[in-house]
């Protein structure tokens, strides 16, 4: 088909193009042609300035889920990972920096015994939480028959103005469950109980939230700065 010399056939061409009505081996015709004619793509820019006014009059139309999904599927892109599923991301380097962590835990506990406690206390559940570079921030002791678990910083922590840091029990399954601020920077003491102990709980984390904790009602809305596991001691 020649269009060079057909000047109703090239301005009813380049209008469908824009229009998106033009499709399959036709779109891509004149897409080639559009390359080695000069004019032609003059005739599709001028209806381009035509017609995109009129889509400040059109509603806006939502795509339902299943498009997109499916357009992932065709495309097999990977599922996008919600931040607190920190994990999966890459699961190798969770366990380095979680076993690197671990080595801290010696030391921790002597420190815990030199600190002293006002009250006896029967401690059965230790967590050391840490950044990406395994350096371990926060030390989670938990007394089951008190049911209260106290956090302590063990490491310089700089919390911005406005923010306060969140801790999150995170199940194998389901959302992140809240366990409460720290909004001291010396550390705090929170309930303990099941959302925090519970069989189901594969990780602990600790977010960056805006005072007053996250708006999210499903887990964290900001970073994770700090994570780890629970030991259960004997």
């Amino acid at each position: 088909m020649n269009i060079r010399h057909n000047a109703a056939l090239r301005e009813r061409l380049a209008a469908e193009y824009v229009l998106g009505s033009l499709r399959g081996g036709a779109r891509r015709r004149l897409e080639s042609w559009m390359h080695e004619d000069a004019a032609l793509r003059r005739s599709v820019a001028e209806w381009q300035d035509r017609l995109a006014p009129m889509t400040e009059f059109a509603a806006p139309a939502t795509p339902r889920p299943r498009v997109w999904e499916a357009i992932e599927n065709r495309l097999q892109l990977p599922r996008p990972i919600k931040p607190w599923q920190f994990w999966r991301r890459d699961r190798a380097a969770m366990w380095r920096s979680l076993s690197l962590a671990s080595g801290a835990l010696a030391t921790l506990l002597a420190i815990l015994l030199l600190i002293g406690q006002p009250e006896p206390v029967h401690i059965d559940h230790i967590a050391t939480l840490g950044d990406d570079q395994a350096q371990t921030v926060l030390l989670l002791t938990g007394d089951s028959r008190r049911r209260t678990m106290d956090v302590r910083v063990v490491s310089r922590l700089s919390i911005a103005s406005g923010k306060t840091l969140q801790l999150w029990a995170v199940p194998s399954q389901g959302a992140p469950r809240s366990l409460g601020l720290l909004s001291g920077a010396h550390g705090a003491r929170l309930a303990m109980n099941e959302r925090a102990t519970g069989s189901d709980v594969a990780m602990l984390a600790v977010s960056l939230e805006p005072q007053g904790g996250s708006p999210d009602p499903n887990g964290p809305s900001g970073p994770i700065l700090y994570k780890g596991r629970w030991l259960r001691l004997l």
